[in-house]
This record gives structure tokens, sequence and C-alpha cells, in this order.
């Protein structure tokens, strides 16, 4: 029995991290893959393991990663013991990067990705929330700001656009879907 693999993506500020939270707390089957970053962890912030660039190196070379990716200034990758679920036959999701889709789909052929949106104003307020960026920061963020992923994939929309408990409900909906 082998579960399903989704790639949860969007624009920073489209809300991922509070939909997965939302979504594993109403289905606790569901394994969220932990992602490993080069910034401090922060209370309350999204559930990660912080990391210094030298331990991320050596993280990656000794190949503790089945996949890892640059963005935003900053390296994000995922243990391969994140993954081992899939094979006990649990869906796992994970925060991840448009970027990082073309080695993911090679290294998990059944992939499919769910990409979260939101409009630009509902992005920059939700980025001005967190705290972490300069008005500068938010700006090249939105700027950068795109839906596009590689095609081939299978990919499923969800609009973020209102509150928490809609966004939530929409994801778990992609989830169930057998599609």
């Amino acid at each position: 029995m082998t579960g399903r693999l989704f790639a949860v993506v969007g624009p920073s500020g489209a809300g991922k991290d509070t939909l997965l939270a939302g979504a594993v707390a109403a289905t606790p089957a569901l394994h969220w893959a932990r992602r490993v970053i080069t910034r401090p962890q922060v209370v309350g912030d999204e559930p990660f393991e912080g990391v210094t660039s030298q331990e991320f190196d050596f993280l990656s070379q000794a190949g503790a990663f089945a996949l890892e990716w640059p963005a935003h200034g900053l390296r994000y990758g995922i243990r391969a013991t994140e993954f081992a679920a899939l094979a006990k036959g649990s869906d796992v999701v994970f925060n991840g990067s448009r970027a990082a889709l073309p080695l993911a789909l090679e290294r998990f052929p059944t992939l499919k990705v769910l990409r979260i949106s939101a409009p630009s104003k509902v992005l920059a307020e939700r980025l001005a929330a967190r705290g972490r960026e300069t008005i500068a920061d938010i700006e090249a963020r939105l700027a950068r700001a795109s839906y596009d992923v590689p095609e081939g994939l299978p990919v499923i929309d969800i609009s973020n656009d209102s509150t928490p408990a809609i966004g939530i409900a929409r994801l778990l909906a992609a989830l169930q879907a057998k599609a």
C-alpha cells in the first residue's frame, strides 16, 4: 500500500503553512513533511528545522535530503526519512517551491501539485503581518509571485482568498479527491 504525495506550492503569503496546519489537525493520518531551512527557528512560526549554512551543507553532502532547493536567499531541504510514511500508506504533504518540482517529479513520479493562490493585496497583507520581511522584500516577493508550474504535472488549484477555515476546507476537499 502506497500513500499519495502532494507538493503544496504558491507565492509567499498564500497561506500554505496555515492551510497545511489546519489539514493535518483535521486529518491526523496526513503526514506533513518537515523542512530544513537555513534560518533560525522562531516560536509560533511554521514547523521546520532551522540550521546554519554549514549544517545544511553537511546534511546535503551526507545525502540526508530527498529534495533540496534555494529560494529567497535561503536553502530548503526535506530529509528522505520524511517520505517514509508513503510506504506505510499515508498521504504526505510538503510545502515546496515551484522551482523544486522537476526534481520532485523525477524522484516521486506520482507527485501531485496543490497550487495555492490569493489576490496580490491579500498576499501583501499576510507578508506584512508575518513581520519577517522589509517592505522592499515584500515588494520583491510580490513581483516574483507566479502561479506557473512545470508542464505535465497534475495540478489542483485552491484559492485561499477568504478565512483560514474556508481555505482549509478547500485543501481538505482537494486532498480527498481521488483524481
